[in-house]
Formats: structure tokens, C-alpha cells, sequence
């Protein structure tokens, strides 16, 4: 039972959740809620098997069914650490059972031998009901816990249990975990940050290719780690419709989880959602999964509509956390879901940023590309529209997307032309140069190809201009020649970013990098802001930024 294709076709993703809704007796989803426990212990870690995803109102535990499971036989995985809205005193530590257990908790102290600190775990059951004939439903079981109040610049270790399995006994010893909280940003003026490196990517999914990126990231030890959306692709045909129900498998997310861990359960792992993550049968926004998964920070316009729009300052970065699905035109379910309060947070928020003074660098991420070439999905009209010129107005240091399957880099952008070229090698200061947008799509999905050669490190093969095209209103595909497109390359990567902090009157530095699955190097450009110089409200009435069209 679904929405018919061509009725959902002209429905909003809430107007197919109401739809569901009335047609989803409450009877009917008791009936398929029966617990799936080998759905996460086999079929979740192989990412076999197909399901249906969840009706509103998902049914929580069911009876007595923790008591009937020997908690000793049941061991956490899928860790993943988040930060909470300031990393240098707040931590969100979430995990997965395969089936219910009793009493979950989370242990941490600042030494192994000492886990004193014993906090109760959220529950957060997910419920993935038969909604085609043959699928099979789905238990899944998220629990999450919120750290505040930590001490700045500490190594924390922490363990995940539950009655019976308790990891700061002898024989689940071997599970513990660590985190490091950020320095304390009040002490900026007293000495200098240490330096320090994040990564970046969208667009992952399950794949050895996936994994192989994963393993370079780690060897990194970056800080922390940016999803720019798509994250595991349980829906592989991402167009947020109901219609997507049959071919929608929930336990690809225990496989994501499980595959991730090696990282995530030691470096926090912020995403934004893209468009294979609209999962339109579990709430009116498609994000209902996403809220039993994940603990982001809850401090963008509105956590209910959009969860994966928030922000967190890290050191000397400021760092947003932005749903292009509110704005895309290629891709409109969820389109307009904000109402315009997004744009205008993400206003309020760059202003903030730029108006602090422990703040050098600004880094947005989000799904879908401003800037972009690919045969598939190129730009997105959309994004150019609504946040490109506050990007501009307010001189962002990087732009990070996925969607594309590809590693593109531009120029500097002012008024969507080049306003410097920036080989590989170069040297940017965004509040004179203009905005540079990373597409680093390539995280572990099926490749995309360009309409040009590939240009890259070691490769160069530059052209003068490129034929592409964006997306605008009524999901319009508008050709464009460009010129801003200066690196190209087809294989999986990822970047990472080595941030150095300077004195007041210096100049702080953020190294782009990019890096293949195998670790070769095959892009990098240096970014510069002057410590205490603060912002040119002006900066975009110089001539070449005002009033930013097409």
C-alpha cells in the first residue's frame, strides 16, 4: 500500500505523509511490528534483505520482549560521535542493538581504569513495516546521550552498555572508546590555537570503495569529519517519493553504521542530508529516520522541519550545516519546506560568525552543488539563488558539496564569473579574492563523468571553457558555458583540510587537500584570512560581487 506513482509525482513529501497516514490503520502496523532480531546482527552487517520503511507513530518496544533476551549475548555497534553546538564542552555518543535490551548506558571518565560517570541512554526505536507485498519488516533500536559540561582539551574514554554487558568489566574492557573535547574558544587571546585537520566528503554509501576512504581518513587523525549528504543510500532512487518504497532496504543503514564505525566511533562524524536521505514514510519531512539515528546539534531555525540544518565553532572555524533539499529545483519534494527561515538563519548565523572575534574561517557544507559540471546533476539553480550571494556578502572561506560523484574544484567566484584563477598550489584570500567551491562527491558511489577532460595535479588538461547546464524553477535544465571549472577528477576521494591559527595581525592558514582512496594527492590550494581583521560589510560592493545574478 502506497501512494499511487502519479498522484505522488504532485504531492509535497508531508502531503504523501498525511496520505500514508489515513491509510495506515494503527492495526495494521501492530500486525508488522513483530522484532526482527537478526534483521542488524546478519542481514544489517551483510546489508542483505529488503524492507518497507516505517508509518507515523511507529510502535515503541513491545511488551516483554527486552526480558526475554539475555543482555550478556547482545554487544553495541555502529558507535558514532557527534558534537554538540560548542565540540570544547559538549558531546552527543550514539549506538545500536540488534534487538531490545534493559537499562542502556554510557560510561566515561578520563582515564580507562576510571569510567565513574554512568549516564542512562536514550532509546530511539525506528519501526520499518511491510509496506509492498514480500518485504519484511524491520526493528531497529538507536540509543543516544548527550555529554555536557565536559573539560575543554581533554581525552575523554567512554564505553556503551546495558544490563548485562558492562564495558568497564574485564571481558568487554576491549570495547572502549575515546573522544578529545576542542580547546576552550575563551583562551584565544591567550595563545595560539594548535593546528589541527577535519576531512570531508558526501555521497558514501556501502562499498569497499567507501571503506578504502574511510581507512585514509582515519590515517589523517583529523579533528572531525563532514558528510555532505547521501550518507548510506537505503533509498537508492532519491527522489524523496513514496514511490521509492520498493526498493528501500533499512538494513543498509545497519551496514553503513557497522562499516563507519572504525572512524566514527573515534572522530565525530557531522552530516547534512541530501536527497537519498528524504525517507518519505517515516514523517512528514522524510527525516524521521534521520532523528532516530542521528543526535546532530539542535540549534538551526527549526529542528523539527529541518534537523540537519545547525552550526558549531571548532577552534577557528566556524562551521554550518545546511538541507538544500529546502531549496533545490532539480529535486522539489521537499522544496520551500522552511518557508524562507533557513536563508534567513543562515544570514543571522554567517554575520554571527564573521562578527567573532575567536572565528578566522567560516566552512559550509551541504548537498546539492552552487557550482558544478557533471553530465548528471551540474549545478543546482536553486542554491545560487537563495545562498549564493550570502556565501559572497559575507566572503565564506570554503564551500563543500556532494551529489556529484566527482572531485571538481572552481576558481574564485564572485557574480558566477571567475574573479581569480586558483591553480592548484595557489594562495586565496576570500575577503579580496572571492568564493571557492569543493564538489567532493566521490566518497564511495558509482562514479558520474564530465563533459571536459579531466585536469588535476600531476594531470593538467585545463580548458578555457566547459558546456554544462543548472537546475531552475519547474525542474528546467538551463545551459551554460563556464569557466570557473578548474580541477576535474574521476576516482574516489575525499579532502582534508590542515587548519594553522595564527597571532592577532597574522595571517591563519586552511590548506585544501585533496586525496584518492589509495592516499595520492591530486588537488591543493591554501586559504588566508588575517587574524583580528574582521568584516568588510562592503566587501561585495566592490565592484565584482554586487548584486550577484546570472
Amino acid at each position: 500500500m502506497g501512494v499511487p506513482a502519479k498522484l505522488a509525482d504532485r504531492m509535497s513529501m508531508a502531503e504523501q505523509h498525511e496520505y500514508l497516514r489515513s491509510k495506515l490503520s494503527r492495526r495494521r502496523m501492530l500486525r508488522g511490528s513483530a522484532i526482527s532480531v537478526g534483521a542488524l546482527a546478519v542481514g544489517g552487517v551483510l546489508g542483505s534483505g529488503t524492507a518497507s520503511a516505517a508509518a507515523p507513530s511507529s510502535p515503541t518496544l513491545l511488551g516483554d520482549a527486552a526480558a526475554a533476551v539475555d543482555g550478556s549475548q547482545v554487544v553495541p555497534v555502529g558507535r558514532h560521535l557527534q558534537f554538540g553546538p560548542e565540540p570544547d564542552t559538549q558531546f552527543r555518543i550514539s549506538w545500536q542493538v540488534p534487538v531490545p535490551v534493559k537499562k542502556p548506558f554510557l560510561r566515561y571518565g578520563t582515564t580507562p581504569w576510571d569510567l565513574s560517570h554512568k549516564v542512562e541512554a536514550e532509546l530511539r526505536p525506528l519501526h520499518t513495516p511491510a509496506l509492498v507485498p514480500g518485504q519484511t519488516p524491520v526493528d531497529q533500536y538507536y540509543l543516544h546521550v548527550a555529554l555536557e559540561d565536559l573539560r575543554p582539551d581533554t581525552t575523554y574514554y567512554y564505553g556503551v552498555g546495558h544490563q548485562g554487558f558492562d564495558p568497564a568489566t574485564k571481558q568487554a574492557v576491549s570495547t572502549l572508546g575515546t573522544f578529545r573535547t576542542a580547546a576552550s574558544r575563551d583562551h584565544r587571546w591567550g595563545k595560539v590555537y594548535e593546528p589541527f585537520t577535519f576531512t570531508a566528503f558526501g555521497d558514501q554509501g556501502v562499498s569497499a570503495h567507501a571503506a578504502a576512504n574511510d581507512n585514509v581518513i582515519l590515517a589523517q587523525n583529523p579533528k572531525f569529519h563532514l558528510h555532505a549528504g547521501d550518507i548510506c543510500y537505503a533509498d537508492p532512487k532519491g527522489q524523496g517519493l513514496d514511490a521509492d518504497k520498493d526498493a528501500y532496504n533499512a538494513t543498509t543503514w545497519d551496514a553503513f553504521l557497522v562499516q563507519t564505525e572504525a572512524v566514527a566511533a573515534k572522530i565525530p562524524w557531522m552530516v547534512s542530508y541530501g536527497n537519498h536521505d528524504m525517507e518519505a514514510w517515516y514523517s512528514h519531512n522524510g527525516y524521521g529516520g534521520e532523528d532516530a539515528r542521528w543526535f546532530l546539534p539542535d540549534n538551526g531555525p527549526d529542528p523539527r522541519v529541518a534537523p540537519g540544518v545547525y552550526s558549531f565553532r571548532y577552534s577557528n572555524v566556524g562551521v554550518i550545516s545546511l538541507d538544500a533539499n529546502d531549496v533545490s529545483y532539480e529535486i522539489p519534494v521537499n522544496l520551500g519546506i522552511t518557508a524562507g527561515r533557513q536563508t534567513k538563519w543562515l544570514e543571522r548565523q554567517l554575520k554571527d560568525f564573521r562578527n567573532d572575534e575567536t572565528i578566522d574561517f567560516v566552512v559550509v557544507f551541504f548537498h546539492h552543488c552552487a557550482f558544478s559540471t557533471t553530465t548528471a546533476h551540474a549545478s543546482e539553480g536553486g542554491v545560487r539563488e537563495a545562498w549564493v550571494p550570502l556565501f559572497e556578502k559575507y566572503r565564506v572561506d570554503l564551500v563543500i558539496n556532494g551529489h556529484n560523484h566527482v572531485y571538481e574544484r572552481t576558481d574564485a567566484i564572485l557574480g558566477n564569473k571567475v574573479s581569480k584563477a586558483i591553480p592548484s598550489g595557489a594562495t586565496l584570500d576570500p575577503q579580496k579574492d572571492g568564493v571557492v567551491y569543493v564538489t567532493a562527491g566521490a566518497a564511495g558511489r558509482s562514479l558520474y563523468a564530465f563533459g571536459a577532460p579531466q585536469t588535476y595535479e600531476g594531470h593538467e588538461n585545463p580548458v578555457e571553457a566547459v558546456n554544462s547546464f543548472y537546475f531552475a524553477k519547474g525542474q528546467q535544465k538551463v545551459t551554460e558555458t563556464v569557466e570557473w571549472s578548474r580541477v576535474r577528477y574521476l576516482g574516489y576521494s575525499f579532502i582534508k583540510v590542515d587548519v594553522t591559527p595564527a597571532h592577532l595581525g597574522q595571517k591563519s592558514e586552511m590548506k585544501v587537500t585533496a586525496l584518492t582512496e589509495t592516499g595520492q594527492q591530486i588537488d591543493h590550494y591554501t586559504i588566508v584570512r588575517k587574524v583580528g581583521e574582521g568584516w568588510d560589510s562592503n566587501s561585495d560592493d566592490d565592484g565584482q560581487g554586487g548584486g550577484w545574478g546570472w
